[in-house]
Order: C-alpha cells, then structure tokens, then sequence
C-alpha cells in the first residue's frame, strides 16, 4: 500500500511541476515566451546535440555542403550519408545522377565487386512522370517529408538545392523556401543537409560565405556550412573547410582544413583523408589573369550600383582596395577618352570620325556631316560632333566626350567616410 502512495505521489509532483511549467511559458500567436533562466532550465533537459560527422554535421541542424562543379560534392555527400546509416536511419534525395548512373559510380566490373550499404541508408530520385508544375516547391517539400515519414529517417541528404529552389538567388523566395525547411525539421525532429553549388570563383582566393551561389538569406537560414575546395596543387586532391558554425566548435577553418583525396577503391569512389593543413597551400598563386578578373567584377558590381562596402564583401577585399581599384579604372576610362579626342586631329576630312556611336561599336559620322556647321553638339544626341574653331571637319569637345563618360567613373577624391 505504502509502495502505491509512493508512486501516486510521484505521479502528483509531475503533473504540479508540469503545470507550473505551462504557467511560466506564454503564448503570443507564433511565438511561446519564458524567462531566460526557464529556457536555460528547460534545455537543460534535453540531449546535447550528437556529432554525425567528425564535427562538420550536428543532429537537428539545417546545414550547408557547397562545391564547384566536379569537385565532387555528390561522392562526399553519399560518404557522410553511409557513414551516418551504420547507426542513424539517412534518406538521401538524389537529383543529380540516374539509377544507373549511380550504380555504375559504386560498382567494378573490372574486379566483379559492387559496394555494399547499409540497408539504414535509402536513396530517392525524383520520378519524371510525376513532376507537377503547378506548386513544385511545396510538392516536393511536401514529397520529401513524407518519405522520411515512411522510411523512419531523422536524416535527410538533399542533392541539390537547385531542383528544390529554382530562384534561391531572389532575396524574399529564398528567405520563404528556408523557413520552410527549418519548420520541417522542427515537425519531425529531423537534421537536413542540403548540397549546393558554387559560382564560378577565383581559386586563388579563399573560400568564403560569397562564394555559396543564391540570395545571402539562405547563409542566414543555415545552422552549419562547410565547402569542399580544389587544390591547385593536384586535382586528385581536395580540401573541406568550415564557413559557418552555429552551435559546435570551429575546427576546419582556413588554418586547418581537411586534405582529402579522391579514390576508387574497388568500386567505391570516395575522399580518403589524408591528413590537415592550411588553405593557403592548396590555392592557386594569383596571376594577371586573376588580378583582370577581379578587376572586372568590380567594375561590373559597381556598374550595377553596389556600394563599396557591399563590392568589398563580394570579392573579398577591403573596402579601401576597393575604392583605389575604383580610382584606377576611372584614371583609365578618362585617359582613354582624352586619347580618342586628340586623335581626332590626325583624321583627314571625309574620314568617319569615332564619336560616341564610333567608340560605342555602332558606327561613325564621316567629317562634313551630321550638325550644322558652327553648331556644338548636344552630349548624348546620336552621331554629331561639335565644331573645333580652327580645325577643318566636325569634332565632339573634350567636355561633351567628358559628359557622357561611362557610368562607372565617379569623382577621383570621394573619400570613405561614407562606408
């Protein structure tokens, strides 16, 4: 008798604490709000977090892979996915390779052998007759969710981020698509890892935030991301490092990131590690070709109204190389212009002279022709040219070449302390 009081008292203790606990927490449409020290007390309840791949995938989290192409981001993706089934369950959303496209990766015929994996690990492609136009992104979402229902899986691989989110480089979509899979992961208890790709970059700069192709909104949304680098120095070889870490240590940052080199291993492609060194090792020295490309996209971004803070962010550069860089074009621009001027001079009459539609590749007007004599031309007006005193023909003034100037040039003594 007294064991049976023992345990409706126990019983009693749970349910006034737990309604104690329902007092302390309130409800305010989406949002459920407690003390600070009630949230701590809370969590500390609840199981830390499991590592499921040395440190670079935590259980719950919405994580990141990205690569260029080719560098081999599905292969890792598989490699964490079995490594992870010998104990978890792990779904993995293959939109990159056919049936038999990845039979053929995992199997040898040369030595007869076909890697075998775990039956915790499942592998769904997407099913061309069933694809709808109409809401896919939700669709698949939707598809997505109840696969992992069915196969019990808390892991799930998405490959890749493209075939879910079709306009991640849009700010506002972006934002939706990822709130959306964090409320998956939240319903089901799940860890996400979705793959994506990178934009062409420079490989003698670092790989940073910039370089994970879409809106930034998606780098907030992410819990974790990591990225796989090329080496310059073998193409075999290949390097992991840590751009983003959310609730775990920082481990693989640029000072000690992965070596891995990519092998077959009687049928089963995969990165064997080969130990930890510095990013700078493996990346290319940069050359005048790089120093041009980095020269460009400035000026590109800067075509396209990015301020200098947000160009700097971009390519990786203070914001004060950046403005010189700026200044160095702008010189350039200007001497050009001031070159095309002068030359007019040397030009005989009846020649086509290289005004604005000239320089612009649209064509010249021969000397004689377009404005009335002794008439300046107007800046922008198509094909004419202002009258030089003293100088027989019709030529464009320094100052109407000096209006239309090319929208990129700003004033050289612009200081940064706007930034």
């Amino acid at each position: 008798m007294g064991t049976d009081d023992s345990f409706a008292d126990k019983i009693s203790f749970e349910l006034e604490k737990n309604a104690i606990v329902s007092r302390d927490c309130k409800h305010v449409g989406m949002l459920s709000i407690k003390t600070a020290n009630r949230s701590v007390e809370d969590a500390l309840k609840m199981p830390d977090p499991v590592d499921l791949y040395h440190g670079l995938l935590n259980e719950g989290e919405v994580a990141c892979l990205f690569a260029d192409s080719n560098a081999g981001k599905s292969i890792f993706a598989v490699q964490m996915g079995d490594h992870i089934s010998r104990y978890r369950k792990v779904l993995y959303v293959d939109c990159e390779l056919s049936e038999k496209q990845f039979q053929l990766r995992y199997t040898s015929k040369e030595l007869g052998f076909r890697y075998v994996f775990s039956d915790n690990f499942y592998r769904a492609e997407i099913d061309p007759e069933h694809i709808g136009v109409q809401n896919y992104e939700e669709a698949i979402i939707k598809d997505i969710e109840e696969a992992a229902v069915q196969t019990d899986s808390k892991i799930v691989i998405i490959d890749n981020l493209t075939y879910l989110c079709n306009s991640s480089e849009k700010g506002d979509v972006a934002g939706l698509f990822m709130m959306k899979l964090i409320a998956l992961k939240k319903k089901h208890s799940l860890t996400l890892l979705i793959i994506s790709h990178t934009p062409k970059r420079n490989l003698s700069n670092p790989i940073s935030q910039n370089d994970l192709a879409g809106s930034k909104k998606l780098y907030n949304f992410f819990d974790n991301v990591f990225a796989i680098g090329q080496s310059a120095k073998d193409k075999r070889i290949k390097f992991v490092k840590q751009v983003k870490v959310r609730a775990s240590e920082y481990i693989y940052d640029s000072d000690n990131v992965i070596i891995y080199e990519i092998t077959n291993d009687g049928g089963y492609v995969h990165f064997l590690h080969k130990g930890y060194g510095k990013e700078s090792e493996h990346l290319r020295d940069k050359s005048e070709e790089d120093e041009a490309l980095t020269r460009s996209n400035i000026r590109s971004l800067h075509r396209d109204g990015k301020s200098i803070r947000e160009i700097a962010d971009l390519v990786n550069l203070s914001k004060t190389t950046v403005h010189r860089i700026i200044a160095q074009e702008k010189k350039k621009e200007a001497d050009s212009l001031e070159e095309v001027v002068l030359d007019l001079d040397d030009i005989p009459e009846g020649v086509a002279v290289p005004c604005r539609d000239a320089v612009s590749g649209r064509g010249g007007v021969p000397v004689g022709e377009g404005v009335p004599g002794g008439d300046v031309g107007q800046a922008g007006q198509t094909g004419q040219c202002g009258t030089v005193p003293g100088v027989a023909g019709q030529y464009e003034t320094m100052a109407a070449v000096a209006e239309r100037r090319d929208p990129f040039v700003f004033d050289i003594s612009e200081n940064l302390d706007f930034l």
